[in-house]
């Protein structure tokens, strides 16, 4: 499920502060060096630090 239409316009990593974008069920983080993707859940972001899958 696709989030509201300008969610991602104010949504930003809580690790690094930069933009996020959507993939799949996940918000990955642009910035190259951080890449945490944050789980949507029942179309909710997840925006936990803990929550976050780290990348590979």
């Amino acid at each position: 499920m696709p989030l509201e239409s300008g969610l991602l316009e104010i949504l930003a990593c809580p690790a690094c502060h930069a933009p996020l974008k959507e993939q799949d069920s996940e918000l990955i983080c642009t910035d190259t060096s951080c890449g945490l993707a944050y789980p949507v859940r029942d179309g909710i972001p997840v925006l936990l630090v803990d929550e976050a899958r780290r990348p590979v």
